[in-house]
């Protein structure tokens, strides 16, 4: 029997697989890297060596700077980000299921998230100071009003006969809403909460490069001063680690959570 081609468009892919290609792809990119600075292609300056990098972050942990930076940053998105999902959700849901509020919030909300948030960072040090509060408002603004528009859409997904049937039975619309509604638009919720829990990441980072003594983002802004190119990229690399790290954990959750709707994306 001939081999199914795994590379034809929508051909499926055993699980074993899609690690294997992926972990190719991480070893390629490191192979690269190390071939450019062990040939001299590249000067340590602009690109140390991965043995380099790996140096610094260990002496950097030895020393205790690592894990205070990592506490720090970890404290100011899971903050920031449970704040900005609380209204999120509500509002998205509310302005998604009834067109009054919709025509009264959407727009204001579209409105808003087409200002940089950028902008809005020396203004957040005027409003809440230079402390987590100003971390935790520049998360906020750069995650909540794009996850109430997508939870808006999430809800307005959720099939009319659905609806149709509550009302069928009988049920109120507050019932119709968390018995029917809410329960058919959570797997696209989950989903959204995921995608910006890596926007809440560049946020954050963006909130540390300024005005803050501790945290990813200030370490690295202070690398930058000093032209410690091995710490940039360490955390960096950091960074990159603990943003795929917890979009895993929220893509294995989805699937045990919202197994009975198929939600195995």
């Amino acid at each position: 029997m001939r081999r199914r081609p795994t590379a034809r468009l929508g051909a499926a892919q055993t699980p074993a697989g899609v690690h294997e290609i992926s972990v190719a792809g991480f070893a390629g990119l490191g192979l690269a890297w190390w071939a450019a600075t062990g040939l001299g292609l590249v000067k340590p300056i602009f690109l140390p060596s991965p043995g380099s990098v790996v140096t610094q972050l260990g002496k950097l942990s030895g020393d205790g700077t690592l894990w205070l930076d990592l506490r720090t940053s970890i404290y100011r998105i899971s903050v920031g980000f449970l704040i900005a999902s609380a209204l999120a959700i509500p509002i998205g849901v509310l302005i998604g299921s009834f067109r009054t509020w919709e025509a009264a919030i959407e727009p204001l909300v579209d409105f808003i998230r087409y200002m940089p948030v950028v902008a809005f960072v020396p203004l957040s040090i005027l409003w809440s100071g230079t402390g987590d509060a100003q971390k935790f408002l520049i998360i906020f603004i750069g995650t909540f009003f794009q996850q109430v528009l997508m939870i808006m859409d999430n809800v307005k997904r959720v099939p009319a006969d659905f609806i149709g049937l509550g009302r069928t039975l009988g049920l109120p619309d507050r019932r119709i809403l968390t018995r029917i509604v809410v329960p058919s638009a959570l797997p696209g919720i989950w989903d959204t909460l995921r995608i910006s829990l890596g926007w809440a990441w560049t946020w954050l980072v963006l909130a540390e490069l300024v005005a803050a003594t501790s945290g990813l983002g200030y370490r690295i802004t202070v690398s930058q001063r000093y032209f410690q190119t091995n710490t940039i990229i360490g955390y960096i690399l950091l960074l990159g680690v603990l943003g795929l790290i917890t979009d895993q954990v929220m893509k294995a959750l989805g699937k045990v959570l919202f197994r009975q709707e198929g939600h195995v994306q």
